[in-house]
């Protein structure tokens, strides 16, 4: 296992890049298949919403399934072992996530939420921190909200 890494870490792993690279890629895909039409005032127009969606549940989010649930799965010897980059700790923790997003969300909304999950927790054990997660799922929230939601 990885010793816990600090942002300046994070913020040196290319795969960390590459995953903002990928919500941003999925977001021009939506908007040109989805083709709705974004409030590109949203942060200001709506400060509680934007605080709420894009910072607070992501960071509690986080902390309850990436910190919590993939942290006690993470134990267990045999759900650390990775295959493909994802391990079964985060596979579980990332098929729970889901389904919890059944029960307030569209389900084709709510499917589209396990490759992000996977890819946060991807980061959880890479780095064996959640910095990288929390700023992750911000970054997604946000800009999710910002486009399709306002």
């Amino acid at each position: 296992m990885r010793s816990p890494a600090g942002l300046r870490s994070v913020l040196r792993d290319g795969h960390f890049w590459l995953a903002h690279l990928a919500a941003v890629l999925l977001w021009l895909a939506g908007l040109a298949w989805l083709r709705p039409e974004p409030d590109p005032l949203w942060p200001l127009h709506a400060v509680q919403a934007f605080v709420l969606l894009g910072l607070g549940y992501p960071v509690v989010e986080e902390v309850l399934f990436r910190g919590l649930l993939q942290g006690w799965l993470r134990e267990r010897p045999r759900l650390r072992v990775s295959r493909f980059g994802i391990t079964p700790a985060n596979l579980i923790t990332s098929l729970v996530f889901t389904a919890l997003h059944f029960i307030n969300h569209p389900p084709l909304a709510a499917a589209a939420v396990l490759a992000p999950s996977l890819v946060f927790g991807y980061f959880r054990d890479r780095h064996d921190s959640l910095i990288a997660p929390i700023w992750l799922h911000c970054f997604y929230n946000i800009g999710y909200f910002w486009l399709f939601a306002a």
